[in-house]
């Protein structure tokens, strides 16, 4: 088991069964940083939170979107 497959173990154990909790500590965290930057980055504060919300509720072992193996390669580009 590689780090990365130890860290999401981790991570599991501790969300599962505090999902909503952690979810609203997401928006609140986002909140607080669109109150200080004069929602200046709202849009990127909002992705933020999206993808953390994602992996809160996908951490429960469903596969992702789009597995790394099926990511299509990016081209080389010529020097």
């Amino acid at each position: 088991m590689g780090l990365f497959d130890d860290l999401k173990g981790k991570a599991k154990d501790l969300i599962q069964g505090n999902e909503q909790v952690i979810k609203d500590g997401i928006e609140k965290a986002g909140d607080f940083v669109d109150s200080k930057t004069g929602s200046k980055f709202a849009g990127q504060v909002d992705s933020v939170q999206s993808g953390a919300s994602s992996f809160v509720d996908n951490v429960d072992g469903q596969p992702d979107n789009a597995p790394a193996a099926e990511v299509a390669p990016v081209p080389e580009q010529a020097p």
